[in-house]
């Protein structure tokens, strides 16, 4: 009867936990099984084998295969014929409904059978919502590989792969398959994301379905604003200062909060109690009031009997950053005399007005609407940042971070996720909190501001995100393509992977480590995976599964692809002008001139013909 069974693979020979050694059968020593008019190639690593028990079947996937010698006289059906295979146990199916997990092990001469197309959709068939397709099985095309969309949010997630191996075009299809719906309305018309695109790729991919912040804004996106008030006073004055501690700390910050006090005073911000107010409480007021008011401090000389009588000379502007003019003090007894009372914060002071006139950082201390004026008064409050950040029309919200100094990426990066984590934790018991409106929030190139070792803003609240996130409604989504430099504490909490072409071992270890023992022969293949195929392992997949990501279409695809040499180079040599490069480099933008075009329009007036 075996014979005539073309599923019939062999018996169960070895029995330890959920792993079984099986023996394969003289029937399928060529390694290919035709069934049903499909060809299917026996012994595959990660392929699936059936076990009937009965009424019902165990699944198992397999980890290992090899061959010993035997002697070659000896045949037949159920003589070892050498070839064997290990096989992962992984669930069962009772009543065509596949759980994960077994209610029993097979016995020793069980017989198993290779797992066809119509048993894998038995193993991989979700019905009803809260899954999203991705792609197709590598094994078997016609079944959709599919991913469970509460998991992949709530238990964070990790996609990892070499450069070159897909990762931004997977990532693109996963942000389009949850956003976007072939029927003419969205599955999920109040999804939540916002992307952290440190290299400006994602833009025109996801423009349909997205709404575009950027420094350097292209028409349809807009200008993205981080206003400093909202950040950390230790945070700020780290990128402000150079990093200033003991009593040169306390006199900015105790500036700081007076001026934060004198500002809720003032404009009366709903919810603040003036007894809670603390220097890191998100409240506007003005940097150029306070360097203006520590300089002055810090310069002033007096005299007089008392050392009590100003010498001030002219007051200087806080607005343009002029330091008031004081008589220089004098050696000896005779006066001006210094502030004794100063703290010795001229050159932190000088430092901060160095910053607060680099232009390039004008998207942080010059924030538009949300600068405040000298008395703290804004035009706009954080409400309207939030509104365009997490509550736009668009469920995607890409904040383009390309044209950011490297030098302050960083802290920038740290500073938005604590703005947006923040807002959405207080926020929890309201409707637009993250619990009642979850937030994914993806993170490109993550091993740049989470690498380990290194206690940055980014890394602390992103670790708070992985570790708490859950509770509030915070998902997390790392990208790397270095997986081994990436905080194990966040990598560590990632519930859902999908590892793509990984080359580097270190890299390949880290990603190991996140399976059972007796799967991690599956990630064996990480450095033969073709482009946009992965491993997709975790709890947002309903069993480990090697899958082909769906390729946008190629409008939608990130602006990542390698550029064609051979194409490029064949074309013939053509004027050049590197005045232009040298324009762009100045400007820190790629769409800077040199020459601006100058183009004389007139009015042209229609002017009737005669016959």
């Amino acid at each position: 009867m075996l014979s005539r069974d073309s599923t019939y693979l062999g018996k169960v020979a070895a029995v330890s936990g959920a792993n079984l050694s099986i023996h394969l059968a003289g029937s399928v020593s060529s390694g290919l099984s035709i069934i049903k008019g499909q060809t299917y190639r026996v012994g595959q690593v990660g392929s699936f084998v059936r076990i009937p028990q009965g009424y019902q079947d165990l699944f198992g996937v397999v980890s290992e295969v090899g061959a010993k010698a035997i002697p070659e006289n000896l045949s037949g059906e159920d003589v070892d014929t050498g070839h064997w295979m290990n096989v992962q146990l992984v669930g069962e199916a009772v009543g065509g409904i596949f759980e994960r997990g077994i209610s029993q092990y097979p016995n020793i001469g069980d017989t198993v059978h290779l797992a066809t197309e119509d048993h894998l959709r038995r193993v991989y068939n979700t019905k009803g919502q809260g899954h999203v397709t991705i792609g197709t099985l590598s094994s078997a095309e016609s079944i959709s590989a599919k991913i469970a969309l509460n998991e992949l949010v709530t238990r964070h997630s990790a996609v990892l792969g070499s450069t070159g191996s897909g990762k931004s075009t997977t990532v693109a299809s996963l942000l389009r398959s949850i956003t976007a719906s072939q029927a003419s309305e969205p599955d999920y018309p109040s999804a939540r994301v916002l992307m952290l695109d440190i290299h400006g790729e994602y833009s025109a991919a996801l423009a349909d379905v997205a709404q575009v912040f950027s420094v350097d804004p292209q028409p349809g996106e807009e200008r993205l604003f981080i206003p400093y008030w909202a950040l950390n006073a230790g945070d700020l004055l780290s990128f402000l200062a150079g990093g200033v501690d003991g009593n040169r700390e306390t006199a900015f910050t105790d500036k700081i909060f007076a001026l934060k006090v004198a500002s809720q005073q003032k404009q009366k911000f709903p919810g603040v109690d003036e007894g809670s107010i603390t220097v890191d409480t998100p409240l506007p007021f003005s940097l150029q009031k306070l360097w203006y008011d520590l300089i002055d401090f810090e310069i002033a000389t007096f005299d007089g009997p008392q050392r009590d009588k100003s010498t001030k000379q002219a007051d200087g502007d806080p607005a343009t950053l002029t330091p008031p003019k004081y008589k220089p003090h004098a050696m000896g007894a005779a006066g001006p005399f210094l502030n004794q009372q100063a703290a010795g914060i001229q050159r932190p002071l000088n430092l901060m007005r160095s910053r607060l006139l680099d232009r390039r950082y004008d998207f942080l201390l010059h924030p538009g609407p949300w600068k405040p004026d000298i008395d703290g008064a804004v035009k706009k409050d954080l409400d309207s940042l939030l509104q365009g950040w997490l509550g736009g029309n668009k469920p995607i919200t890409i904040l383009d971070l390309s044209g950011v100094p490297s030098g302050v990426l960083e802290q920038l990066i740290g500073a938005i996720l604590m703005i947006v984590y923040d807002s959405l934790f207080w926020s929890r018991e309201k409707t637009e909190g993250g619990i009642e409106r979850p937030l994914l929030i993806v993170m490109e190139e993550a091993h740049r501001y989470l690498a380990s070792g290194k206690s940055t803003l980014a890394s602390q609240t992103v670790q708070k995100i992985a570790k708490e996130g859950r509770k509030y409604g915070v998902g997390a989504m790392v990208i790397s393509q270095r997986p081994s430099e990436v905080d194990e504490t966040i990598l560590s909490q990632c519930g859902t992977f999908f590892a793509l072409r990984l080359a580097n071992p270190a890299d390949r270890s880290r990603v190991q480590g996140t399976l059972p023992d007796g799967l991690v022969s599956l990630l064996d293949v990480l450095p033969v995976l073709r482009t946009g195929e992965a491993i997709v392992t975790g709890e947002a997949a309903k069993l480990p599964m090697r899958c082909r990501i769906t390729l946008p279409e190629k409008k939608h695809q990130p602006r990542s692809s390698d550029p064609r040499v051979t194409e490029r180079w064949s074309i013939p040599r053509r004027a050049e002008g590197y005045d232009r490069v040298v324009a762009s480099w100045r400007a820190q933008s790629p769409r800077a001139v040199a020459k601006p075009a100058k183009i004389d329009r007139k009015k042209v007036e229609d002017k009737s013909v005669e016959d």
